[in-house]
């Protein structure tokens, strides 16, 4: 079951508690959806033993992204799949994605690890968000999330693909 766009984009504005590591404090959320190759979809980013996954521009895996261009940079052609759009596990759980800036810490270490987030105010409060970290930002804040939520429903194909 996938959460519709409405209701997690209503999620954005709220600041939530995070657990990541046994270590807890209050970060800020927003969402993007750029299509860009996320960045810890390179070899060797962050302690997974494989780079997250990337898609061609018709959201078809590729089997050798992780040494594919982006295709945000000129003539790349790995892009982020719509496989990696949120998706609820009941009315007080889901999980997703995000790109991540943790204070004191560095891309090496968030990057594929995952963290809880509690939401702790509006209609949204007391409900968790589980992400992974799939990208980084150097426009993100210190204990920033950036929730990959960004397209609409009808967005997709006939197969259920987002185009980018």
């Amino acid at each position: 079951m996938q959460l519709p766009t409405a209701a997690l984009v209503s999620l954005i504005p709220f600041l939530p508690i995070i657990t990541a590591q046994g270590s807890s404090g209050s970060g800020k959320t927003t969402r993007y959806w750029d299509c860009c190759k996320p960045s810890c979809g390179w070899p060797k980013k962050g302690n997974a033993p494989s780079p997250v996954g990337t898609c061609d521009k018709n959201d078809r895996p590729l089997n050798d992204g992780g040494n594919t261009k982006s295709g945000c940079d000129n003539g790349g052609s790995a892009f982020m799949c719509s496989s990696q759009s949120p998706w609820a596990v009941n009315e007080t759980v889901s999980y997703g994605w995000a790109a991540v800036n943790i204070a004191g810490s560095n891309e090496a270490s968030w990057c594929c690890a995952c963290y809880e987030l509690t939401f702790t105010s509006g209609a949204v409060n007391g409900k968790k968000l589980i992400v992974q970290a799939t990208n980084t930002g150097g426009d993100l804040g210190n204990n920033h999330f950036d929730l990959a939520v960004g397209f609409e429903p009808g967005d997709e194909d006939e197969d259920g693909r987002v185009h980018c």
